[in-house]
């Protein structure tokens, strides 16, 4: 069958899915089938299947023929379609709605507004070397491996905050165009990225320990039922 072609019963054999017992609802056998499995691979799989192409970048926009078939795949894992399910449905996974599978709202909220992180570390870019904004948004998708992808909204009137701070300083690349405002930092700048980083650095290390225990709770499922106590008596 080509790519381009989309047989719903053929959708539902690569799958591994198999009819629902009589009286049980299609996405709680799913559910059932679906502990464990590594939903993303599967997808990945199953756009390979729609795509044009035998290749994709992960995080390049999808066709419209690859978001139907990533909105029924969604459906049928969780019995709902992405923006009405009771975790998906806010507006933190809105991305997802759309089928932007390589969007990381857990990354989104520390570098987004409010999340702390993303002043930090566009100072820390700059420090590191003078930069444009395109730049350090560019690298940003790099470090975050496209699981994040920085808003100009949200970057530019940032970088005119520490300027006005005094944090750091812009200059035109050329004055006569004024085109691309590239950021240097200053001395007070230095001084500070190095007080926050000394505050921040460490919690963030206790971030990750915290969020691999959250990962090996829930890899680990339900505890063993305890036995009874006649059980625990002997």
């Amino acid at each position: 069958m080509r790519n381009d072609q989309h047989d719903p019963h053929d959708f539902e054999h690569r799958r591994g899915h198999h009819r629902p017992e009589p009286g049980q609802p299609e996405h709680e056998h799913r559910f059932g089938r679906g502990h464990g499995r590594d939903f993303w691979h599967e997808w990945r799989d199953e756009r390979h299947h729609h795509a044009h192409s035998e290749e994709f970048l992960a995080g390049q926009a999808l066709s419209p023929k690859e978001m139907e078939a990533w909105r029924e795949f969604f459906h049928q894992t969780f019995g709902a379609w992405p923006e009405d399910h009771w975790i998906f449905g806010g507006r933190r996974f809105s991305p997802w709605h759309q089928g932007i599978d390589s969007f990381n709202p857990f990354a989104a909220a520390l570098l987004s507004k409010g999340g702390g992180l993303l002043p930090l570390y566009a100072l820390n870019l700059i420090a590191q070397q003078p930069r444009y904004g395109n730049e350090i948004m560019d690298l940003l998708a790099e470090r975050t491996h496209g699981q994040w992808v920085a808003n100009p909204g949200a970057v530019y009137p940032l970088l005119g905050q520490l300027e006005k701070q005094g944090l750091i300083e812009g200059k035109w690349g050329d004055p006569d165009k004024r085109t691309i405002r590239v950021y240097a930092i200053t001395p007070a700048g230095q001084a500070e990225v190095e007080r926050i980083k000394m505050i921040v650095t460490p919690k963030l290390s206790e971030t990750v320990l915290v969020l691999q225990e959250l990962i090996d709770d829930l890899q680990a499922g339900a505890a063993p039922a305890a036995g009874t106590d006649a059980e625990r008596s002997q």
